[in-house]
């Protein structure tokens, strides 16, 4: 019989299950390929130890470049802090016709002025009392040995006690001659700070000078969106650092003239300087600059008497309170609108990060962040709670006494 078309059987040889020793049964699961062995090591790992080990002595030779560098990083710090401090003067010498050298060297010899006046002013102060005190030594020798009789009931003499003092000049020349044998060390100590100092100067000098060409060459690195961010952020540590100088400066001013005008009309020798001192000190040292500053007019009114020193000590708390709740608020509210235990905080921190440049540091960088904090982070509205319902204007403890009854 006659077959149809597409009927019959498919033409062509017809696959069989395969024979031979390497035949694998119907139904039994295939070997899997030899990339996917278990214990085989994936290809992807030794490339990953390379990596992780590079990693490591890239960060190990760059901590220990950073050691290395420290001394010098930090001079570029201070040198910076000092530039962005004078170059608001320096930009207005410059609107005004200056060029930029020049300018920076007049505000460098107006700060060696005021620096060095300060310095002799201080100078001639402790010289002179230094002397004052070695003329009236033996004075103040029997006095205190009367004071010492009548409080404590002995019965020591002045005889007895200049005998005693060979001893104890033998014992001081001893000390003087061995540091004089380490004169070198001193000399090379002191070395070190004035080539500090002059590195300082220098880096300052050109950080000013030089400072548009410098903003130039770094912003020709990026593109113009990140140009404008630089340029921002450099503009906000410039207003920040030089509005902190300035305004401290502002503060130490009036200091100064308000201590003087009561330490003058209270007889306190050496008002002028003394006024000085406070006005600088209290201003330009953070936390503890303060009592430092109050501390040494007291000391010079106790030679006057014990009531002066008392009004003296009387009318530093009243100025300081004045100066914290009327005039700070007022002069620093468009410079440095910090809180105190922020500012505190960061005095601390750059205390322990880089010692006393730090504590001169710590403010206006914190400033500074905070001003791009104000100007980069993104704000939201903050959901009413009583957790976050601030003091009502006006609120005074009274009348929470008057709510609590």
């Amino acid at each position: 019989m006659p077959q149809t078309p597409g009927r019959g059987p498919a033409e062509g040889p017809t696959e069989g299950p395969a024979e031979g020793p390497d035949a694998v049964p119907p139904g039994a699961p295939a070997e899997p390929p030899a990339a996917d062995d278990p214990h085989r090591m994936p290809p992807w790992l030794p490339k990953a130890f390379v990596l992780a080990g590079t990693v490591v002595l890239a960060f190990m030779a760059a901590m220990w470049l950073l050691q290395r560098l420290r001394d010098l990083l930090l001079l570029l710090v201070v040198s910076l802090f000092l530039a962005f401090a004078i170059e608001p003067a320096v930009n207005w010498l410059a609107r005004h016709g200056w060029r930029r050298g020049p300018a920076t060297a007049a505000m460098f010899l107006v700060i060696a002025v005021l620096a060095g006046g300060f310095l002799s002013g201080i100078g001639s102060l402790l010289a002179t009392q230094a002397a004052n005190l070695l003329d009236g030594f033996p004075g103040y020798v029997r006095q205190v040995i009367g004071w010492v009789n009548d409080t404590f009931g002995t019965d020591l003499s002045q005889d007895t006690l200049f005998q005693r003092l060979p001893t104890v000049t033998g014992a001081l020349s001893g000390q003087l001659s061995s540091l004089a044998t380490n004169v070198w060390g001193i000399g090379a100590t002191a070395f070190g700070v004035v080539f500090k100092a002059l590195g300082v100067l220098l880096f300052t000098f050109y950080l000013s000078a030089e400072g548009p060409q410098l903003r130039r060459t770094a912003c020709s690195l990026l593109p113009p969106r990140h140009q404008r961010q630089v340029l921002r952020a450099w503009e906000i540590a410039v207003d920040k650092t030089g509005g902190y100088i300035y305004s401290r400066g502002l503060l130490a001013l009036i200091s100064g003239a308000a201590h003087y005008a009561f330490m003058a009309a209270a007889g306190i020798p050496y008002a002028a300087v003394l006024a000085l001192w406070v006005g600088v000190v209290s201003q330009f040292i953070p936390a503890v600059g303060t009592y430092l500053a109050g501390a040494v007019p007291i000391l010079i009114a106790l030679t006057v008497s014990p009531t002066t020193a008392l009004w003296m000590l009387l009318f530093i708390v009243a100025y300081q309170q004045l100066e914290n709740y009327l005039l700070q608020p007022r002069i620093t509210a468009r410079t440095l609108d910090m809180h105190p235990a922020v500012a505190f905080g960061l005095i601390l921190a750059g205390a322990a990060v880089a010692g006393p440049a730090g504590v001169l540091l710590a403010v206006p960088f914190g400033a500074s962040l905070q001003a791009f904090a104000a100007a980069y982070v993104q704000r939201y509205r903050v959901e009413e709670h009583p957790l976050t319902e601030p003091d009502p204007p006006g609120a005074r403890w009274w009348r929470w006494l008057r709510r609590s009854r």
